[in-house]
């Protein structure tokens, strides 16, 4: 997501700081990649690799400056002060969603780990994060519902927060069905949900829900492979019957939000020079 929303301004600068520092150490010339993590209110550097990323061309239509043509005239011999490269303001949000090839293979658990399983990537751009996120989905061709049930199934030990979501859902009209753990979390706090068994449970169950089309989007965190009980049919249910699911509370946030955004209403289709306009202060025709 670009500009980041989440991350705060002291943790911006952290990263600023160090990414300038191991590039210079370095002497990179070019395209740097690097990865970060903040943890207990301190960021980590993972790793640092002096080449380009599959994130370069989308970071570039985000904030308006080919980084490509940038690092080749660099490399070419040209000095950083002639590229000009400038640090702005985005008026807009850009937000970057993984296209996985779950649904061509519908035996493999959709669950995400340190490998690198994605085959693309799309990019939605909007003037609210919400609807860049949403429209990131419909690229990722996961498109989420704006009405409907929505499925909680939540590992207990990320359930912090989750009221917050659910009571979003239920303001917006969604009715929700949740797993008996998820279901009890959320009675204690207020927010009413229809009890759905799991596999293991009995009839009808989650599986039978979303195979007759009773659920429009699936939230499930994993419960992990210690667990007495396999819950990937869940989510392999979800990618065989086209069903929407999201495995973290962090993505269901987004989603809820995004849901909020398109309802609110559909912005205005721009073209790329528009929103590059807005980032350098000028005006141009609009492409309709």
């Amino acid at each position: 997501m670009i500009p980041p929303n989440s991350i705060p301004a002291k943790h911006i600068d952290t990263i600023y700081q160090y990414t300038k520092k191991i590039a210079r150490e370095l002497n990179v010339v070019g395209l740097m990649n690097m990865q970060y993590a903040i943890a207990n209110d301190k960021v980590y550097v993972l790793e640092a690799n002096p080449r380009a990323s599959r994130t370069v061309p989308l970071v570039s239509k985000v904030c308006a400056f080919s980084m490509a043509r940038a690092a080749t005239e660099m490399m070419m011999g040209k000095t950083l002060a002639e590229v000009k490269p400038e640090i702005k303001k985005i008026p807009h949000y850009g937000v970057k969603e993984a296209v996985f090839p779950f649904p061509m293979i519908q035996e493999a658990d959709p669950i995400l780990g340190p490998e690198m399983r994605s085959t693309g990537e799309v990019l939605g751009l909007a003037d609210s994060f919400g609807m860049a996120f949403y429209k990131a989905q419909d690229g990722a061709k996961s498109t989420l519902p704006i009405e409907g049930t929505v499925l909680l199934s939540v590992s207990s030990r990320d359930r912090a927060g989750l009221e917050k979501i659910a009571g979003r859902f239920a303001d917006l009209g969604f009715k929700i069905r949740a797993t008996e753990g998820t279901s009890a979390y959320l009675a204690e706090h207020g927010i009413e949900s229809e009890l759905i068994k799991k596999l293991h449970e009995g009839r009808p169950n989650i599986a039978d829900a979303i195979k007759n089309g009773e659920i429009q989007l699936v939230i499930n965190t994993p419960v992990g492979k210690l667990s007495k009980y396999d819950d990937s049919y869940l989510r392999k249910s979800a990618i065989k019957y086209k069903v929407p699911h999201i495995t973290t509370l962090a993505a269901a946030a987004a989603a809820v939000e995004g849901i909020a955004a398109y309802r609110s209403g559909r912005s205005e289709v721009r073209s790329l020079q528009e929103y590059h306009a807005d980032v350098h202060g000028q005006t141009v025709a609009s492409a309709k």
